[in-house]
């Protein structure tokens, strides 16, 4: 059952990846069409300079990736932990769950991003993601039954 827990999150990381290289493919063309390159960028500059200068739906992307960077930070340790405590059918599904849902709020975030839906999304991923640390709690604690006392 180890692999089935962490295959989420392996697919996770890669959709993590191919987010990046998707901000990438459009913010660049951006910047190009806009006059900017990275040559004459002012020292420490960042993504977030480019608020307001980019158009809204290239900034999209970036706005995606850094959520993914964001609340699955606490996905990929409860996975770990349920994989080595022993996950059962319930967890991969939660787990499985959380991460399909992660990835539609990405494509809906990237190109459409009506803010009620996406919010829907993370609303409903974040619920996968509580009964997942809830369940990570449960076998830990339980397995430690002087830490509950």
């Amino acid at each position: 059952m180890q692999a089935q827990m962490l295959a989420p999150a392996a697919v996770l990381v890669a959709w993590s990846i191919i987010m990046l290289l998707w901000t990438a493919g459009t913010r660049f063309p951006a910047m190009a069409k806009s006059g900017m390159d990275l040559k004459s960028a002012k020292p420490g500059g960042r993504g977030q300079d480019l608020e307001g200068v980019l158009p809204d739906k290239v900034q999209w992307k970036s706005h995606n990736y850094a959520h993914l960077m964001e609340q699955p930070t606490i996905f990929y340790p409860t996975v770990i932990i349920l994989a080595m405590m022993g996950a059962g059918a319930i967890d991969v599904l939660l787990a499985w769950a959380y991460v399909a849902l992660r990835i539609v709020h990405s494509l809906w975030q990237s190109t459409v991003n009506v803010v009620s839906i996406r919010f829907l999304l993370f609303i409903l991923s974040t619920l996968a993601l509580t009964a997942l640390a809830v369940r990570a709690l449960s076998v830990t604690l339980l397995a430690n039954p002087g830490v509950v006392a």
